[in-house]
């Protein structure tokens, strides 16, 4: 194996891993207070349930039972409900805090980080969903 091909396997690596963290941060989120500043955001923008679902494509019903912690918040529903909310996704999940972004051209001096979390079950495939999607889950599993 050549020396290039290591350094982008490990580059890669640990491109993953951030990701990782990353999306169980989001996974703390949206376990903690997703569905509390959809309401409040909502309610402060004077927007109904009714016009949240509509956007969803589903019944008032579903958005009160997400708003109740009756149904679960599905990650592919939280850009559809900032768009509705005419929000960014980050700012959905950072509120009421704004995000500011980082000035990534200093990167180079930083060290790098590596991670290992163990996750099993469940949240051990809602991640590796999240970062490889569906097909490449077979991949990983084999």
């Amino acid at each position: 194996m050549r020396k290039s091909q290591i350094i982008n396997e490990k580059i890669y690596i640990i491109f993953i891993f951030s990701h990782i963290l990353f999306i169980i941060s989001l996974l703390f989120l949206i376990n903690m207070d997703i569905v509390k500043n959809i309401i409040k955001i909502r309610r402060e923008k004077g927007i109904s349930q009714e016009y949240i679902a509509n956007t969803l494509g589903v019944d008032t019903a579903v958005v009160s039972n997400i708003e109740n912690g009756k149904r679960e918040l599905k990650v592919k529903e939280l850009e559809i409900i900032a768009k509705a909310l005419g929000i960014d996704v980050l700012y959905l999940l950072t509120y009421p805090h704004v995000y500011i972004k980082k000035d990534l051209k200093n990167t180079e001096n930083q060290p790098d980080a590596i991670m290992q979390i163990r996750l099993t079950g469940d949240k051990r495939d809602k991640v590796l969903k999240l970062i490889f999607g569906d097909t490449n889950l077979e991949f990983l599993n084999e």
